[in-house]
C-alpha cells in the first residue's frame, strides 16, 4: 500500500493531508505550526496513519527556505521525500477542475494525489540536501557580482561628469591605481591642483611601478585643461562608490574562498574541463543537485529551461523555437558562461562552435547549441567520475 502525505508550505504553519493508493483519506486537511513540535506531531500521525509494510511518499513544492528545515527534518527521519515545482502542481490542480480555486487545504490534496498520479517523481535525496550550502553561496556571490558590476556602471557615469578626459589614458577606469586616484583626489579639479611629486608616489605605489612620473605628468595636464566642472556632490559619491567597490571585493573574496574549500572537498571532474573555472563549476553543481534524479542529458537540460519550446496545431508550427528559459535562471547563466568560455579553450569545442557559425546561425544561436553539447559532457563526467579528455 503506498501511503502519500501532501504538505502545503508557509512561513507560520503547514497544512497536512494523508491519503493511500486506494483513495481512502487516512488524516483530512490537518494544520501544524513550523515548530519542532509542529514537526513531530507530523511525523506521529504519519506514524499512526502507517503500517511497516506500507510504502510512504511526502511531497511538498519547492517553497525556497520556508521548506528548507522541514525538509531537513523528513530527510533526518528516513521519509522519502518529493520537492515538486509549483508550475507543475499549479497545472494538475488546474486539470483536476475548472474551477478557480486554490487554498492551502486544496494545495496539500493537490499534492498527495499528484504523489500517486505521477510514477516518474524521484525523492529528494540528502546529497541535495546538503548541497544547498554550495547553492547558497554560488547564489550569494551572483547578487554581490551584480551589485559590484551596477556600482562600476556608476563610476564610469561619475568619471564622464568630473574627469571624462581619464579614460582616454589609461586601459581601464576599473584599476587599483585608477580607484586610488579618483579615491583621493575625485576629479580634475582636485587632481590639477595636487604636487606632481605626490601624484607620481600615489599612482606608482597603487600600480606596483607600472605607472611613473610620465603618466601623473600626463594625467595632471589632462586634468588641467578638462572640461569637467567642479562637483562637491558628484565627488562625494565618488568616493563613496570606490569604497563600496573595495567593500565588495573583499566580500567577494571571502565567498569565493568559501566556495573552494566547498569544491575542494567535492572533487568534482567538471573543474578538468578547459575553461570552465571552479566558480561556474560550483554554480552548475549547486544548481543541478543531484545528477541522479535526471536520466538524460536532455531531461537535465530541460532542468535548466534551455531546451527549445514547441507549438504545433494542425498545419500551423512555430519555425524559430525560443530557448523556454524556465526552471533556475541561475543555471542557464552558469551554462552559458561556462560554454563561451570553454569554446575559447577547448579545441573541440571552438571546432563545433566555428561549424555552427558557418550554418549561418548567430552567435548566441551557436552559443545554445555548443551548451548543450557542454550538458552532455557534464552529465557523462558527473555519472562516470571520470576526468576530462579532449576528442581533439
Amino acid at each position: 500500500m503506498v501511503v502519500s502525505v501532501g504538505i502545503d508550505v508557509s512561513k507560520d504553519k503547514h497544512d497536512c493531508f494523508i491519503v493511500n493508493s486506494d483513495g481512502e483519506v487516512l488524516a483530512d486537511v490537518f494544520t501544524i505550526p513550523n515548530t519542532l513540535d509542529g514537526f513531530h506531531c507530523l511525523l506521529q500521525r504519519i506514524q499512526d496513519c502507517t503500517a511497516p509494510q506500507d510504502k510512504i511518499k511526502v511531497g511538498l513544492e519547492a517553497t525556497g527556505h520556508y521548506s528548507y528545515n522541514l525538509l531537513g527534518f523528513l530527510l533526518n527521519n528516513g521519509l522519502p521525500t518529493y520537492v515538486l515545482n509549483p508550475l507543475r502542481t499549479n497545472l494538475y490542480r488546474k486539470s483536476l477542475s475548472l474551477r478557480k480555486t486554490k487554498t492551502d487545504r486544496v494545495d496539500a490534496r493537490t499534492i498527495a494525489s499528484m504523489l500517486l498520479s505521477d510514477a516518474g517523481l524521484k525523492p529528494y535525496t540528502n546529497t541535495a540536501y546538503h548541497n544547498e550550502e554550495l547553492k547558497s553561496l554560488t547564489r550569494y556571490r551572483f547578487d554581490k557580482v551584480k551589485e559590484r558590476t551596477k556600482l562600476k556602471s556608476s563610476i564610469a557615469r561619475l568619471v564622464c561628469i568630473l574627469f571624462p578626459e581619464l579614460e582616454k589614458l589609461v586601459p581601464s577606469l576599473h584599476i587599483t591605481s585608477v580607484y586610488a586616484l579618483l579615491g583621493e583626489f575625485p576629479g580634475a579639479k582636485q587632481i590639477a591642483a595636487v604636487h606632481l611629486t605626490r601624484l607620481k608616489a600615489l599612482l606608482e605605489t597603487a600600480s606596483k611601478g607600472r605607472y611613473k612620473r610620465d603618466m601623473a605628468l600626463e594625467i595632471r595636464e589632462a586634468a588641467r585643461t578638462s572640461i569637467a566642472s567642479p562637483m562637491p556632490a558628484k565627488s562625494l559619491e565618488l568616493q563613496h562608490t570606490i569604497r563600496l567597490i573595495r567593500e565588495l571585493d573583499r566580500e567577494i573574496d571571502e565567498i569565493e574562498e568559501q566556495i573552494q574549500s566547498i569544491m575542494d572537498e567535492l572533487h568534482s571532474p567538471l573543474t578538468t574541463i578547459p575553461g570552465l573555472g571552479f566558480r561556474m563549476a560550483a554554480m552548475i553543481l549547486a544548481e543541478v543537485g543531484d545528477f541522479t534524479r535526471f536520466d538524460s542529458p536532455d531531461k537535465l537540460l530541460a532542468y535548466a529551461g534551455m531546451s527549445p519550446s514547441t507549438y504545433q496545431s494542425g498545419q500551423l508550427k512555430n519555425c524559430y523555437p525560443h530557448m523556454e528559459k524556465r526552471g533556475s535562471r541561475y543555471l542557464r547563466y552558469a551554462l552559458y558562461n561556462a560554454t563561451k568560455y570553454v569554446c575559447h579553450w577547448d579545441p573541440a569545442f571552438a571546432d563545433y562552435l566555428a561549424k555552427k557559425r558557418a550554418e549561418g546561425k548567430h552567435y548566441n544561436i551557436a552559443i545554445s547549441h555548443a551548451a548543450k553539447k557542454l550538458v552532455r559532457l557534464i552529465f557523462a563526467m558527473e555519472k562516470s567520475r571520470q576526468p576530462y579528455c579532449s576528442a581533439a
